[in-house]
C-alpha cells in the first residue's frame, strides 16, 4: 500500500462541547481568582487528560462532599448532582460553584415537574452514571432506571396511564429511540419529555461518525472509558461500517497492528476531550504514511453558555 492511498477522516464536529468547555473554565477561573486549593467534587468531566491537568494547577478532586473541609470552594461537575449534595455542602458551610451542564438541569427540571404531576418516570440511562444518580436524587420516590431495551420488561409502575420518560443525556441516540419505542409498547399513553434529553453535541457527534464509518476500515475515537458518550462513539462507528473501532485516551496507546490493510482511517473525538489530543492522534498516523486530514462536517455547532452564575457574580460578567 503506498502513502498516496492512505487518508485520514476528521469528524466535526469533535470533542468540546459547550457544556464541558463552561465546566472545565469553571475550574480554572477559580483557581486564577481564589487560588489553590480549589476542590472539585468527581471529575469536572470524564476525561483521564483534563483531570490530571488541573490537578497539576492546584485542583483536588474528591468523590464526596464530606471530603471537602469545611468552608472551602468546591465546584460540582458538568454530569450535576441531587439535591442532597447541595444541602450537604450547606451543612459544611462550603462555597459551592455548580458547574453542572445547562442541558443536565433541564433535565432535572422536567424530573421534578413529572414528579410533582404524580407521575412514574422512567430514566433511560446506565446504572451508577453520575448524571443517572444527580437526575434520581430529584425525585427518587418516582424514578425508575431503564437501561437500554432488554431491561424495558423489568420495569414496574403504579399506573400505566401515568408514565413518562427521560435520559441520560449521553447515549446512543438509536438505543434510546429503541428504548422508548418498547416502552411505549408497554405504555402507550408513555408521555415525552418536553424536549429531547439527548444532547445536541453528543448526538452530533454520532451523526458524523456515522457518516465517517461508512467510509473507514478503523475509526479511532479519543476519549476515557468512563466517559458514556465516547463509548458510545466506538459502538456507533460499529454499527455503521467500521471493520474495527478503538477508545485512547493518548496517541501513544494505538496499537501499529490497528493498522495492518486499513487505507482509510477515521478520528474522532468525545465531548470532553481538549482538541490537542486529537492533533497529537494526526500526527501519530502521519508518521505512518496517513496524510493530511480531511474533515467530515455533519453540523456546524454555535452552541455557547454562560459561566456558572457563582462567577459571573464575582466576576461582573454579563449572561451571553
Amino acid at each position: 500500500m503506498t502513502s498516496t492511498q492512505r487518508r485520514v477522516l476528521l469528524a466535526k464536529p469533535r470533542g468540546y462541547c459547550a457544556g464541558v468547555d463552561r465546566a472545565v473554565q469553571a475550574v480554572e477561573i477559580a483557581l486564577e481568582k481564589y487560588g489553590a486549593p480549589i476542590y472539585v467534587r468527581k471529575q469536572i468531566v470524564h476525561n483521564v487528560h483534563v483531570v490530571k491537568t488541573l490537578e497539576e494547577r492546584g485542583a483536588i478532586f474528591v468523590e464526596e462532599t464530606e471530603e471537602v473541609p469545611e468552608g472551602s470552594i468546591v465546584v460540582f461537575s458538568a454530569h450535576g448532582v441531587a439535591p442532597v449534595v447541595h444541602e450537604e455542602a450547606r451543612g459544611l458551610d462550603l462555597r459551592t460553584i455548580d458547574a453542572t451542564c445547562p442541558l443536565v438541569t433541564k433535565v432535572h427540571k422536567e424530573a421534578v415537574r413529572f414528579a410533582a404531576d404524580d407521575y412514574d418516570i422512567l430514566l433511560i440511562g446506565h446504572e451508577g452514571h453520575e448524571e443517572v444518580i444527580g437526575t434520581t436524587g430529584e425525585a427518587p420516590d418516582h424514578i425508575h432506571l431503564v437501561d437500554g431495551p432488554d431491561d424495558v420488561a423489568n420495569v414496574t409502575v403504579r399506573d400505566p396511564e401515568k408514565v413518562a420518560w427521560l435520559s441520560q443525556t449521553t447515549l446512543s441516540v438509536d438505543e434510546t429511540v429503541a428504548t422508548v419505542e418498547k416502552l411505549r409498547e408497554r405504555f402507550p399513553k408513555l408521555m415525552d419529555p418536553p424536549s429531547d434529553d439527548i444532547c445536541y453535541a453528543t448526538q452530533n457527534r454520532q451523526v458524523a461518525v456515522k457518516e465517517m464509518a461508512a467510509q473507514a476500515q478503523l475509526v479511532i475515537v479519543v476519549g476515557s472509558t468512563n466517559s458514556s458518550n465516547s463509548v458510545r462513539l466506538v459502538e456507533v462507528a460499529k454499527e455503521h461500517g467500521a471493520d474495527a473501532a478503538y477508545l485512547v485516551d493518548y496517541a501513544k496507546q494505538i496499537d501499529p497492528a490497528w493498522l495492518e490493510g486499513v487505507a482509510t482511517v477515521g478520528v474522532t473525538s468525545g465531548a470532553s476531550v481538549p482538541d490537542e489530543l486529537v492533533q497529537e492522534v494526526l500526527a501519530w498516523l502521519a508518521e505512518r504514511g496517513y496524510g493530511e486530514a480531511e474533515e467530515i462536517e455533519s453540523v456546524e455547532e454555535r452552541m455557547r453558555f454562560s459561566l456558572p452564575k457563582e462567577l459571573r457574580k464575582d466576576l461582573r460578567i454579563t449572561p451571553v
